[in-house]
């Protein structure tokens, strides 16, 4: 098993509309988004969005056209450096109740089992409250970007009763923070290697 890298889609990848993104030419990167991305892409580890959208279980964009949406949005970011493993969406509305809509930690569950990952040593970076709430449910890292819905939510008297996630002013920010918790991570585990083989060396002279 290994760690991956999830990622809301609007607000953190693309800019949120109010009336949603319906249409490939309503799809608009946040700034330094691609820029993360392909930082993110650098550091060798799934990346998997995963995303509410109620428009589909709204009927207002068909599972067909959300899937070419997303298949354009995996090409952008593969032009400019980055790569996306593989997205996960919720197409489910908030009054279904359904397992998978974000709070609720489904689609994570469903993308550890589908690509071996092991979702107590991922990260998620979202711009919502609900993204905290999910990643922490599913046992990641979490992020919260400043961008989209972030800033706002991170003054909202709702917040007031998270923690433990860490705040970064953008994509590129997050990536810098997920790769030293990596290094931090892996430096720790080579020195914990050799203690062990410094142990053994002990016993066997």
């Amino acid at each position: 098993m290994r760690p991956a890298i999830f990622l809301d889609r609007d607000g953190v990848i693309n800019e949120n509309r109010a009336d949603h993104v319906m249409a490939w030419e309503q799809f608009a990167p946040v700034p330094g988004a691609l820029a993360g991305l392909r930082k993110l892409t650098a550091l060798d580890l799934p990346i998997i969005v995963i995303t509410n959208q109620a428009v589909v279980g709204r009927g207002d964009l068909p599972e067909e056209a959300l899937a070419a949406l997303h298949g354009n949005m995996c090409r952008l970011i593969e032009r400019h450096g980055g790569r996306i493993t593989a997205v996960y969406a919720c197409p489910h509305r908030p009054e279904d109740r359904c397992a998978c809509r974000k709070p609720r930690p489904g689609l994570f569950v469903r993308a550890a089992r589908d690509h071996d990952l092991d979702l107590a040593s991922s990260y998620f970076i979202g711009d919502a409250l609900t993204d905290i709430t999910a990643g922490q449910a599913a046992g990641c890292t979490t992020v919260l970007v400043r961008t989209g819905r972030g800033l706002a939510q991170m003054f909202s008297p709702h917040a007031q009763p998270y923690s433990g996630f860490y705040v970064a002013q953008n994509l590129p920010h997050a990536a810098r923070f997920i790769a030293r918790e990596l290094a931090r991570k892996q430096g720790r585990q080579r020195r914990f290697m050799d203690l062990r083989m410094g142990f053994y060396d002990v016993q066997f002279i």
